[in-house]
């Protein structure tokens, strides 16, 4: 039989095969499950920058991988769903999406590798044994804001504040964490603390107006109730005229005053590079340490300025990376 007949009858099977069902086109393509906490613009960015850092690596989707993206609206019963179903599915290696996304695939599966994002905590959150050797099947990259310069940042605004007001949400983790920290270093340069923390996103109008005649400014971790609706918040600043300082930027964006943080997308992109890494064979997460950004940006928002009645010195604008003006 000659070669050309040979290999036309092997492409009819095949043909009929996929029709029929018995094999899918799709069976070549690496498997991705990438689960997100809930919608808000620091973690679709880092999600944004994964799939562009896949992509600078080679891994393209529906050319060679297939990425299955679910996002649990901030839902624990959904987190657990999802996880579980990545796992019944048996994809190839998932991506978590910030810290509460990140406890429920790693409570799911001890097999699969997860590469997590916009994590601010690992250890703290108990999902590796360090940051040098994770010791699991879980790596990536953490979000841990630079609080010394976020909070000179805020004393150089505000040098006559007296009282720091903190707000964040109880059962987060990642929250939790960092307003222990910031309330350690902000009692270390003189201030006194307010804490309120909310339990949903209904809360934040009520803790906000509680706090507001009681502190100078407030400060909110990269909590991710908070930054999905930073526009509540931003509500009862405006009202009271006081100032919000914000762990990330894109929560600046949607309404808080100022921060030196970092760039969502660029930590995406990095992740990616690190879930590449794994998918070549290159790195597993046991031994792969656990990565963060160093280049951190001064962003400001003018019109949230204009808006309680606040002027930037100079000296700030002109280090401002990014300056929002609507």
């Amino acid at each position: 039989m000659k070669k050309t007949t040979v290999l036309f009858l092997c492409l009819v099977v095949m043909t009929f095969a996929i029709h029929a069902g018995i094999v899918s086109a799709e069976d070549d393509l690496i498997k991705i499950g990438a689960l997100q906490l809930v919608e808000h613009s620091s973690l679709d960015a880092a999600y944004a920058g994964f799939i562009d850092g896949l992509a600078a690596a080679g891994y393209t989707e529906d050319v060679n991988i297939e990425v299955d993206f679910q996002n649990a609206q901030g839902d624990q019963a959904n987190l657990m769903t999802i996880s579980e179903r990545f796992v019944k599915n048996k994809v190839d290696l998932i991506l978590a999406i910030a810290t509460p996304s990140a406890q429920a695939v790693a409570s799911a599966t001890t097999e699969i590798p997860i590469i997590v994002t916009a994590v601010t905590d690992l250890v703290g959150a108990r999902l590796v044994e360090s940051n040098e050797t994770p010791g699991t099947n879980v790596s990536g990259t953490n979000d841990a804001a630079p609080m010394e310069q976020q909070l000179a940042l805020m004393i150089e605004l505000f040098p006559e504040a007296k009282t720091l007001g903190i707000i964040y949400t109880s059962s987060e983790v990642n929250s939790e964490i960092q307003a222990e920290q910031i309330s350690a270093l902000a009692e270390q340069a003189g201030l006194a603390i307010e804490t309120g923390t909310i339990t949903s996103v209904n809360d934040i109008e009520q803790i906000a107006s509680s706090l507001s005649g009681k502190v100078d400014m407030i400060y909110v971790p990269t909590d991710n109730t908070i930054a999905s609706a930073m526009p509540n918040l931003a509500k009862v600043a405006e009202e009271k005229k006081i100032p919000v300082f914000c762990g990330a930027p894109a929560m600046v964006e949607a309404g808080g005053l100022a921060t030196v943080g970092i760039d969502y997308y660029k930590l995406g992109v990095q992740t990616g590079a690190m879930a590449a890494r794994v998918l070549n064979g290159e790195a597993e997460p046991a031994t792969m340490p656990v990565e963060s950004l160093a280049d951190v940006d001064v962003v400001l928002n003018q019109t949230v300025a204009d808006a309680i009645g606040y002027v930037f010195p100079e000296n700030v604008l002109e280090r401002a990376t990014e300056i929002y003006t609507e």
